[in-house]
């Protein structure tokens, strides 16, 4: 039988899940896993992977760690958390925007303000 855990936890820790889910959907693109392969390896159906992602508070601690260990084997929850991994900095640096050449001098003045 499937509870519903929701209105059990407060909104501060329904939003610590979601944010969990965030980083373990970064992760998982960051390492270039598809999302039905992260779940096949971890045992998971593919809804269950995304109820994971989506930050669901019924699924258990056991799933969460499962499809954390299938995108990135040996990885900790800490530094999951600390978002340490190299590949989510490389994913940061492909998603930040960036100036395809540098701006000149006139264009730096008429920014400043």
């Amino acid at each position: 039988m499937k509870y519903n855990e929701a209105p059990l936890l407060t909104s501060q820790h329904l939003a610590e899940m979601e944010g969990i889910g965030v980083k373990l959907a970064r992760l998982r693109r960051a390492r270039k896993v598809r999302q039905a392969d992260a779940a096949a390896r971890a045992g998971l159906a593919r809804s269950t992977a995304v109820l994971i992602e989506k930050g669901d508070p019924s699924r258990t601690w056991g799933q969460i760690f499962r499809y954390l260990e299938a995108i990135a084997p040996g990885l900790s929850l800490p530094a999951l958390l600390q978002e340490s991994d190299p590949s989510l900095a490389a994913l940061a640096q492909a998603e930040a925007t960036q100036r395809v050449r540098p701006m000149s001098a006139a264009e730096l003045q008429a920014l400043d303000f």
